[in-house]
């Protein structure tokens, strides 16, 4: 088994892990490797798609109506041989 030291952390996390802890009747290190364990476990998928990836995280917040603007129809390419201008 491997052991981590965790440094620098805050008295507040400290109390509330010590508190969750003894609410859960665990030490407060069984505590840790359970939080650990239970985050670690979640299957994180990146998405491959930009535009889809930002339809999700704003999906909660509801949908706008937009109002696209009516488009012409597409002009004749110029001619070969022809130059713009002569």
């Amino acid at each position: 088994m491997a052991s981590i030291t965790i440094r620098k952390l805050d008295e507040q996390t400290k109390a509330r892990l010590r508190v969750r802890a003894a609410h859960r009747q665990r030490s407060m290190e069984d505590e840790a490797r359970n939080i650990l364990r239970a985050a670690l476990a979640e299957e994180v998928s990146t998405p491959r798609n930009l535009a889809e990836a930002i339809r999700r995280r704003f999906r909660p917040l509801g949908g706008v109506d937009l109002r696209l603007a009516v488009r012409q129809p597409m002009r004749e390419p110029p001619k070969p041989g022809k130059r713009a201008g002569k």
